[in-house]
């Protein structure tokens, strides 16, 4: 056995896809042939959710019916919602919702969790889907002692999560960056919670149990946690001063050692991704729309500048994600899950795919404990 040990994994290939390919080298990230910022630009997130699981575009009648599937498994069921309601008021939103996806679980026929089938996977898969921002959404207003909201189906997609969230009917500006969000974290190649879906999907576990392990890993603040983080920091600089206080409070970070998140990437580290630059026209053009908001933009450009000049750093997905949720008025608790929901169309479909060209992941180890002990 080789001993030649990557930790993390790092430049290990683990799998081969047919779903998606981050291309360092050309700056594109390649969803079932198709370039991802390509996408974002001219098609709704459903259309790109419709792609991952079913390999191609919807046709107008595709989108149509994938439309009405989406609104019909909205709703919760009601054992679901009333465990919502129980759980302590400071349960983290991210646990509501990991555990919210393995109570819905039980909702299923036995033998169709247990069917690994394409054609039982897709349907779960689709169920998935339309039920995640349902239970995000309203886990977090349950945790804050807010009525629930119920899933619209006459509206899309995003605008019908947005909805639950606000409590009221969100703007056509708002529902197009949100849109775009979703289509950005829709999947991102083998990243850490994908990973996790498809270990545990190598063993046949069930679809729900694969999802769960990855919204467990997405919660670190070294991978979905990071749009958090990038809010944070963008808050406590505005609270230093603005864009004034940006340099500075980079500097004393930095001197520190302290980690600043929503930069470099362990696949691009010091290229740019590409979904950073589509974002930024998003900034400016809610900076364009609001003084206070372009503040912090300048402050997001202030940012990027010092880490690219001290560390040779460019931002990834979640600087401009973090600061546009914050601008248009997301709670930050739900950042996370909103990456969750929208990844989820990307996790299904490695799942699906695992399950279609098995190997149960089972890697070794270089031991460098102790040997012969005796009692």
């Amino acid at each position: 056995m080789s001993e030649e040990i990557h930790p993390g994994l790092e430049d290990v290939v683990a799998a081969e896809t047919q779903i998606s390919f981050l291309d360092a080298e050309h700056e594109q990230i390649v969803v079932r042939g198709y370039d991802l910022i390509e996408l974002a630009r001219s098609s709704t997130y459903a259309d790109v959710a419709h792609l991952l699981l079913f390999d191609h575009v919807p046709s107008e009648e595709e989108r149509a019916a994938f439309a009405r599937q989406l609104g019909d498994h909205a709703h919760l069921p009601e054992g679901v919602a009333d465990i919502l309601r129980r759980l302590p008021s400071d349960t983290v939103a991210m646990d509501a919702l990991r555990s919210g996806l393995s109570i819905l679980a039980g909702f299923e026929n036995a033998e169709v969790l247990a069917d690994h089938s394409r054609e039982a996977n897709l349907a779960k898969a689709v169920r998935i889907l339309a039920k995640s921002p349902t239970l995000a959404a309203n886990a977090y207003r349950a945790l804050h002692g807010q009525p629930f909201v119920q899933p619209n189906p006459g509206l899309s997609f995003a605008a019908n999560f947005l909805q639950m969230i606000y409590g009221r009917p969100a703007d056509a500006e708002t529902i197009a960056v949100f849109d775009r969000i979703m289509i950005c974290y829709a999947d991102h190649e083998l990243a850490n919670s994908t990973f996790a879906a498809r270990i545990v999907a190598s063993t046949f576990a069930d679809i729900y149990g694969a999802i769960v392990a990855a919204t467990a890993a997405l919660k670190g603040p070294l991978h979905g946690g990071a749009n958090e983080a990038a809010a944070r920091m963008f808050a406590e600089i505005a609270s230093r001063g603005g864009p004034a206080a940006a340099e500075p409070y980079l500097l004393e970070r930095l001197a520190a050692k302290d980690r600043i998140m929503g930069f470099g990437h362990r696949v691009y580290m010091h290229r740019p991704d590409p979904r950073a630059d589509l974002l930024k026209a998003d900034l400016d053009a809610i900076a364009a729309r609001d003084p206070d908001a372009a503040a912090m933009v300048q402050t997001y450009e202030i940012v990027v500048a010092v880490m690219e000049r001290e560390k040779g750093l460019h931002p990834n997905a979640d600087l401009p994600i973090g600061l546009i949720l914050s601008l248009v008025g997301i709670p930050i608790d739900l950042f996370t899950p909103i990456f969750l929901c929208a990844r989820n169309a990307g996790l299904l479909a490695h799942v699906i795919e695992q399950h279609e060209h098995n190997r149960l992941y089972r890697p070794r180890v270089v031991y460098t404990g102790p040997r012969d002990r005796r009692l």
